[in-house]
């Protein structure tokens, strides 16, 4: 799982020739930290069809105000450059999958 900023959230993620899943984040953020573990899983066992990355809100708050992020965490998957899917709040593996789906 890598990090992303505004400056190159733009090639990184909208520009990415396959799914990205985003998550919004923050290093006050408790549930943050709790998903973070899951997310470094899914990064590694779906990295065949699906980036995953995270972006400090508080570094890059250009990225957070134009997609509208006012919790930690927010997720949200980006396919051909627009947002498909969209979640709040740290969950169990077996549960990000289940909804990843529907938008991967």
């Amino acid at each position: 799982m890598r990090e992303v900023t505004d400056a190159d959230f733009h090639e990184q993620v909208l520009e990415a020739g396959r799914p990205v899943l985003v998550e919004f984040t923050a290093e006050w953020c408790g549930p943050c930290r709790q998903l973070a573990p899951v997310l470094k899983s899914i990064a590694e066992e779906e990295r065949e069809r699906l980036d995953v990355v995270a972006i400090d809100v508080d570094a890059n708050p250009e990225t957070a105000v134009k997609y509208g992020v006012l919790s930690m965490p927010t997720l949200m998957v980006f396919k051909d450059g627009e947002p498909v899917w969209s979640r709040v709040g740290a969950r169990p593996k077996r549960r990000l999958l289940e909804e990843l789906a529907e938008a991967v």
